[in-house]
């Protein structure tokens, strides 16, 4: 084996075992190019999550695409080109984004929830922590949850 197929080996050794794991999805693996939510799409998504969760990791979703989202709703037939259009459909596509992860993830008696982050953020350190105990809290509601579904 090469050096580069061990070392391909290795990372996806190390991925399949994480506790922890950051699926990132872009927005045109689940909404449509003329705007809207690709359901069938952002379900298998939520399969291969659910199968990952159900082998014990901790599965956060960072998903794109709340303009094209919110293109539908707004009646908009083209990607919009300025930025308060951009806003407006972005506004609208991140509570339809939120509400079909939701349904997809209540198949399997799963909640839900969305943290909103900028670059910005991401640099600042307070920032940076808070998600981060954000995030972590979310994990163990979710555990504290399922037990009590469980039991």
């Amino acid at each position: 084996m090469s050096d580069a197929a061990s070392a391909e080996k290795q990372l996806r050794d190390r991925i399949a075992s994480a506790k922890r794991v950051v699926i990132k999805i872009g927005s045109s693996a689940i909404t449509s190019f003329h705007g809207g939510i690709r359901r069938a799409e952002l379900d298998t998504l939520a399969d291969v999550c659910q199968t990952r969760m159900t082998g014990g990791s901790d599965v956060f979703v960072v998903s794109s695409g709340a303009i094209g989202a919110g293109m539908a709703p707004l009646g908009m037939t083209t990607r919009p080109a300025t930025l308060s259009a951009k806003q407006a459909a972005a506004s609208v596509g991140q509570l339809e984004l939120a509400r079909a992860w939701g349904d997809s993830f209540a198949r399997y008696d799963r909640v839900v929830g969305q943290v909103l982050l900028t670059a910005a953020d991401i640099g600042r350190r307070d920032s940076a922590a808070n998600a981060q105990r954000t995030l972590d809290r979310l994990a163990v509601t979710d555990e504290s949850v399922e037990r009590r579904r469980i039991h």
